[in-house]
């Protein structure tokens, strides 16, 4: 049965990552499907592009507490079913498989960010922290989520290897794990990246629609100056 543990473990943390709050929160509160607007990604930044703040950031609580929950429970109460740090490794990769491939919404998930981030403060508050705060420098600065996020996924293991012996001691699967997530994180922001070098990446509180289209305020202008 031991031998079961494991498996039980990185099973039950990718069915939980798999549930895609974006669409539940947007449902639940009478908003249209997060996947047929903006971005088409179920992610707390395109429920934002709904107007409602508050569904964005019950998406945003809710995706990061599905990272954050099956790491913490691991590591709180694994030890005693001999789950140690591999298993810690493989539960945080399976709840963020779980977001970016879930089974229930026909393997079509969001990007991971907030779920990544929930991971990383399970494995560690302070690695959380200061990869949220690298993410909300970056976005006050330059006002892109989406290099944010790929700022802030390129840091943590950077931070997580760099803090070892000083804050926490680095574990090699736990340390691949957080590579991977970064790596896939990268890779899941392909598009952005491309608009990103295009200048057409839609900023934080600009409506996708409207993202690299200046000139779509020029008719208005001239129109008002022929009513002058």
């Amino acid at each position: 049965m031991n031998a079961l543990y494991p498996l039980i473990a990185v099973v039950a943390a990718y069915l939980i990552g798999s549930l895609s709050f974006a669409v539940i929160v947007s449902r639940v509160m009478g908003l249209n499907d997060p996947r047929t607007y903006g971005s088409g990604n179920p992610g707390a930044t395109n429920v934002l592009r709904s107007g409602s703040k508050a569904a964005a950031a019950v998406t945003l609580l809710l995706d990061a507490l599905k990272g954050l929950v099956p790491v913490l429970l691991v590591k709180m109460f694994g030890e005693r079913f001999g789950l140690g740090d591999s298993t810690v490794a493989l539960v945080a990769l399976a709840a963020f498989l779980g977001h970016l491939y879930p089974v229930f919404f026909g393997f079509k998930g969001g990007k991971g960010v907030a779920t990544a981030l929930g991971v990383l403060l399970g494995i560690s508050g302070w690695l959380g922290l200061a990869t949220a705060l690298t993410w909300l420098i970056i976005a006050v600065f330059f006002r892109y989520s989406s290099l944010a996020a790929l700022v802030a996924s390129i840091f943590a293991p950077v931070y997580y290897v760099l803090c070892n012996g000083i804050v926490w001691n680095a574990e090699t699967p736990i340390t691949a794990a957080i590579v991977v997530m970064a790596m896939l994180l990268i890779w899941r922001h392909r598009e952005n990246i491309q608009r990103l070098m295009a200048g057409k990446e839609s900023k934080l509180g600009q409506k996708k629609a409207d993202a690299g289209k200046p000139e779509a305020a020029a008719p208005r202008n001239a129109n008002k100056g022929k009513r002058r």
